[in-house]
């Protein structure tokens, strides 16, 4: 092996710890498979008809797949959104309203408008509702709105029962991997909600989608600055799986609120 090429593994190895995936392909599954239970026939129509046969489940990973073509390069900003501590809910949406950065906020609204469109271009179409797919996973995992200091919780070091990793790997994958069940089975444990909650989750804004999973990202990162071991295992997963288990469902739920929405002026 040459000197050039070992430089590069090790590289590599150190990078990649900061490019977690938000939610990892089974949380990403999971919004994708909620979202399919509540979509209008219209929706489910449209969606088909660019998807083909490929699910919003199967469609949710591909922005993660592509990250190995360099020339999609350009999406990794699209993922998440940084915050500076201190935030209220106004002050957010203040924030947001002048929000001209690439971002999932704006990125969002503009993936909403273009699917919008008449006409657009299929292949257009189809890379546009599988970004929108992944994105709304994305910022509902509390962790995609954290500080750019630590690059979202990349940077705060830990062990999960006894394996080093990070924060926010830890609410990418560890604790829906550790729940040891298929994206399917995951959904069926935890897809049930009321007309009256779907509606609730889905007329709300998507600055405050942002919000919530920020407000969730601060008491994490409390959490985490007052253990000084941060090893983390049974206990942490019985604090947390309500919560994780509602980010899931409510991006699933908000998901199919935007898709039904989007598609239900289409001609």
């Amino acid at each position: 092996m040459t000197i050039a090429k070992k430089l590069f593994i090790i590289a590599a190895l150190l990078y990649l710890p900061f490019e977690s995936n938000a939610w990892g392909m089974l949380g990403h599954r999971i919004v994708g498979e909620i979202a399919e239970t509540y979509l209008t026939a219209q929706a489910r129509k449209e969606v088909r008809a660019i998807l083909g046969n490929e699910s919003l489940a199967m469609t949710a990973n591909w922005p993660d797949f592509i990250k190995s073509d360099p020339s999609f390069n350009y999406l990794g900003p699209w993922h998440y959104i940084n915050f500076d501590d201190g935030y209220t809910l106004d002050m957010m949406k203040e924030y947001l309203a002048k929000d001209t950065a690439v971002d999932a906020y704006t990125k969002l609204n503009f993936l909403i408008r273009e699917l919008k469109k008449k006409g657009l271009d299929q292949e257009k179409k189809k890379l546009y509702l599988r970004l929108l797919v992944h994105i709304v996973g994305d910022v509902h995992q509390p962790m995609h709105t954290g500080r750019q200091s630590d690059l979202g919780g990349n940077r705060i070091r830990l062990q999960w029962f006894g394996e080093p990793t990070n924060l926010h790997a830890v609410w990418d994958e560890k604790l829906i991997d550790y729940q040891q069940l298929s994206y399917t089975e995951y959904v069926k444990a935890i897809n049930f909600t009321t007309l009256q909650e779907r509606k609730r989750w889905q007329s709300a804004p998507i600055a405050n989608w942002l919000f919530e999973s920020y407000e969730i990202s601060r008491k994490l990162y409390d959490e985490a600055g007052r253990s000084p071991e941060l090893k983390l295992s049974y206990r942490y997963n019985f604090d947390h799986i309500n919560t994780l288990n509602e980010r899931l469902l409510k991006g699933g739920v908000r998901l199919a609120g935007v898709l039904n929405e989007i598609f239900s002026q289409t001609a």
